[in-house]
């Protein structure tokens, strides 16, 4: 809460009675909030599940066509949280076998819809060797034209056609129509015992939700294309927030 004109303009010093009145109005009219009381750090925690039970390594799941598979690997970038005129403009790599998070620096009780990218700008995958999350060595890039892998899945299922029977989804690509990035928009309501949000991630909805596709058709999706963009346009789909 702001408070203006509260301390006028230079006065002389009066009596003590004088004085001791100017102090208190200062203390209750100016209270003085730290940036820490106003934006308290929130936590936002992503929780994988399929079937309605939490997203184990190497668990049995099954999708919308009666496929099962299991989940080795389950990464993908998360960019541009904003709620209101907060923004942060920070780019995560989730992975959903680490128990990794987000922080962010949230109004106290704040209410709306929480905005965020699933995916990379397009301007990092054009701007040289990167370092952090963005590092190559995490294992989410391909080439300098092919760009970041957004989102990527791997696994096994007895449904596929390969000779191995893995499950591979690196889903990216960021150029003209080949983009992948999506963004997220979901109801949001901070609430006042706690700084944690958990957010769900359910993979009944990455087989079946805007688009569909089988294992048994395409168990396989390493380059950006038309196969690539089916698969991201159910990235919205796939997040929730849960309630508290």
């Amino acid at each position: 809460m702001r408070y203006k004109n509260c301390i006028g303009k230079k006065f002389q010093p009066m009596n003590k009675y004088a004085t001791l009145y100017i102090v208190l109005l200062f203390a209750f009219c100016c209270p003085v909030q730290s940036q820490e009381i106003i934006d308290k750090k929130t936590v936002i925690h992503f929780v994988p599940i399929a079937n309605g039970k939490p997203v184990q390594p190497d668990s049995i799941y099954q999708n919308a066509f009666g496929e099962t598979y299991s989940v080795s690997k389950l990464k993908y970038y998360l960019s541009n949280f904003s709620i209101g005129s907060k923004v942060d403009a920070g780019i995560y790599l989730i992975d959903a076998f680490a128990a990794d998070s987000v922080i962010l620096q949230l109004p106290l009780n704040a209410k709306g819809i929480l905005h965020f990218q699933l995916g990379v700008d397009s301007i990092y995958n054009c701007s040289g060797a990167q370092s952090g999350v963005l590092d190559p060595l995490n294992g989410m890039f391909w080439t300098w034209n092919t760009g970041y892998i957004n989102f990527k899945l791997e696994g096994y299922s007895a449904f596929s056609s390969t000779n191995i029977k893995n499950i591979e989804y690196h889903i990216g690509g960021y150029a003209g129509e080949n983009k992948t990035m999506r963004k997220i928009q979901l109801p949001y309501s901070l609430p006042k015992k706690t700084q944690d949000i958990y957010i769900q991630i359910n993979l009944d909805n990455f087989w079946k939700s805007s688009s569909a596709f089988k294992i048994a058709e395409l168990p396989v999706i390493t380059s950006p294309g038309k196969n690539a963009k089916i698969v991201a346009d159910n990235f919205s789909a796939l997040f929730s927030i849960l309630p508290q």
